[in-house]
């Protein structure tokens, strides 16, 4: 993968992202936390698809939001698995965004939460006791957390990545970050 340079302005729209995903994670706790959840914030995983550093805000977001659940393993494993997811979205925007890599890169977060948040769910907080046996109860959580997932990601995430690229808004963002970026870059050269 292309190393990108750290500029001023990667880290102030990647800090903007990480807020607006801890903040949306925190307003909606009801359905954002637990065995069963349906974070909206989410959706802003997509996001990579088209600015690849925003994986670094959303990591950065998801670090503060899972803070509030007070759990150690669900603040640095949860975290994680939204990086992770992060990172290889940005690294299928790097092709040609076609709707069946529009939704493999959906499927980024759908499966690195399932796998590491339900196991952090079934270990962490002992909803092992919901099913007699570990690796069933690590099944289940996986399940519903995949669930949850699935939904926001495919409902609401995949629309929005075919829509947002045919908005003048997002193009002029997009255009605009570049040019910017590249100013910083040239001025930041020895």
């Amino acid at each position: 993968m292309e190393k990108q340079r750290i500029t001023t302005r990667r880290i102030a729209v990647a800090a903007l992202i990480g807020a607006v995903y801890a903040a949306l994670t925190i307003a909606l706790a009801p359905i954002s936390y637990g065995p069963v959840q349906f974070r909206v914030s989410e959706v802003l995983c997509i996001l990579p698809y088209f600015v690849p550093y925003s994986a670094w805000g959303l990591y950065a977001g998801c670090i503060l939001a899972n803070l509030f659940t007070g759990n150690i393993f669900d603040i640095l494993f949860g975290s994680l698995a939204t990086l992770f997811a992060g990172l290889l979205t940005a690294r299928i925007g790097r092709r040609e965004h076609t709707l069946a890599n529009s939704a493999l890169a959906c499927f980024m977060p759908v499966i690195f939460n399932a796998v590491i948040v339900g196991a952090v769910l079934t270990w962490a907080y002992g909803f092992q006791e919901i099913v007699d046996r570990l690796v069933l109860s690590f099944l289940v959580n996986a399940a519903w957390v995949g669930f949850g997932e699935l939904v926001v990601l495919y409902v609401l995430g995949l629309p929005l990545m075919r829509w947002l690229p045919r908005q003048r808004f997002f193009k002029d963002f997009l255009e605009k970050n570049e040019e910017i970026i590249n100013e910083e870059e040239k001025t930041e050269e020895p």
